[in-house]
């Protein structure tokens, strides 16, 4: 088996190149759609008392000829001990025989492939000239959506707010070294933009309806857990709702709070994120909409993501073989 580790894989796939991860994570949600995929939902353990969870999220895909699963937690008080809030291993298995042929660091494919799931959403829903970025959130999904839509939309201002403003200016300086400048903004300033990312724990909407301006994309991605939520839920209401998967959306993702209190209801969701790249729906119809993309995280990305990478490492010959046996 091959072992991967996170250095590794930024040498394989650095984040400027993140527009190969978009190409194949796009791939997936086709391939999704046309039924070309096995994907379970994705199943939780719950730590409560622990204040983490840990979920295991598995797929095949014949064209592929691979089969993969995650194991991710995310435990948000990490950081008060130095760790990451969020761990993933990826392991991908022969169907042939069954056997595992690698182990990867999932943490930093995770982060290029939720980005890479928000710049896809980004081009099938953003207006063709949405020059504006506005992001909430400064952690380390900021990263990787800022860096994927900039490779989809010619972005000219990324206006970013954090409740704490050290969050900002560290991610300054990480975007500094990929040549892509940030401002420190107000949460109003950073929600008026062309295009919103929202990429916070948020247990309570503070996205305000007021703020969402006609013509907005919004990526919602930090509600990926039940009782998440992030954007007030009249903004779906007025908005055309996209979702990458109904199961995990509907259980965990940003429509999972309105829809167990009938503020929505299943018919109020517009599409996937799949039909509308395999062209079975139209993505945005007029200059006026506000488009809603609800992201879960699926592990069909994880699998195209993962074997791209092993493909890039047998080729170039990056990575440690063990036995298992």
């Amino acid at each position: 088996m091959l072992v991967l580790n996170q250095k590794q894989i930024k040498k394989l796939i650095p984040l400027r190149k993140i527009k190969e991860v978009i190409d194949w994570v796009e791939r997936a949600f086709y391939d999704y759609e046309n039924k070309n995929i096995q994907m379970p939902p994705k199943t939780y353990l719950y730590f409560n008392e622990y204040n983490g969870d840990l979920r295991i999220m598995p797929a095949f895909s014949p064209k592929l000829k691979m089969a993969g699963t995650k194991i991710v937690n995310v435990h948000p008080q990490n950081h008060k001990k130095g760790l990451s809030t969020v761990g993933a291993v990826i392991v991908l298995n022969d169907i042939e025989n069954g056997l595992p042929l690698v182990l990867l660091d999932g943490i930093y494919l995770t982060g290029l492939r939720t980005g890479a799931a928000g710049a896809v959403a980004t081009k099938c829903l953003a207006r063709k000239e949405a020059r504006t970025l506005g992001v909430v959130g400064a952690g380390q999904q900021a990263i990787y959506q800022i860096a994927a839509i900039t490779k989809v939309r010619n972005i000219k201002e990324i206006f970013v707010f954090d409740i704490h403003r050290e969050a900002v200016k560290k991610l300054a300086e990480i975007l500094n070294k990929e040549k892509i400048k940030i401002k420190n903004a107000a949460l109003e300033e950073a929600v008026k933009q062309d295009i919103l990312v929202t990429t916070t724990p948020s247990r309570k909407p503070f996205i305000k309806k007021e703020w969402i301006l006609p013509g907005t994309h919004i990526n919602a991605i930090g509600a990926d857990a039940v009782r998440k939520e992030e954007i007030d839920p009249q903004i779906l209401k007025r908005g055309k709702i996209v979702i990458d998967d109904w199961a995990q959306a509907s259980h965990a993702g940003e429509i999972n709070v309105p829809l167990k209190k009938g503020i929505i209801q299943k018919k109020d969701i517009y599409a996937s994120l799949g039909e509308i790249v395999a062209k079975k729906k139209l993505g945005r119809k007029n200059a006026q909409e506000i488009t809603i993309f609800d992201s879960t995280g699926l592990a069909i990305q994880d699998l195209y993501a993962a074997s791209l990478v092993y493909w890039k490492a047998k080729r170039k010959g990056i990575g440690k073989q063990i036995s298992l046996s």
